[in-house]
């Protein structure tokens, strides 16, 4: 049983040896960004670049490394948050896509957008790496 456990927790992996890299398509002239550039532009802060981020959808571990590393903020924080949002029609989330494919058709698709992969995604030409966290 104490052996199947742990196999289990090392088939998952550790969220401690995942890293996530922001991505985006942005052009001949990519922005630095700092991490709470980034946090600020995924929580739908004020932000001097015309960037449109890019969320994948709940449940994933991508998800869940993106928003305890650079959000700072568990899952339920996050969608708490935005229900707030929401109802009082302040701000509108993320569009969100299902999966790190879907991401990155739909960066490549849309000049101007920003999200996250594994940083071990390989990447097409036109997507370039704005942040690296891990």
């Amino acid at each position: 049983m104490g052996a199947l456990l742990i196999s289990a927790i090392y088939s998952t992996g550790s969220l401690a040896d995942s890293q996530i890299m922001v991505v985006a398509n942005v052009g001949a002239a990519p922005p630095a960004l700092e991490k709470s550039e980034i946090r600020n532009l995924f929580m739908g802060g004020v932000s001097q670049l015309a960037l449109h981020p890019v969320a994948l959808t709940p449940g994933t571990r991508e998800r869940l490394i993106f928003n305890t590393r650079i959000v700072g903020l568990t899952e339920s924080r996050v969608q708490s948050y935005w229900a707030q949002m929401r109802f009082s029609g302040r701000e509108k989330p993320p569009v969100e896509v299902d999966s790190v494919n879907a991401m990155i058709r739909y960066l490549l698709n849309n000049e101007g957008s920003v999200g996250y992969v594994p940083a071990n995604t390989p990447l097409p030409a036109e997507l370039t790496v704005l942040y690296k966290a891990g």
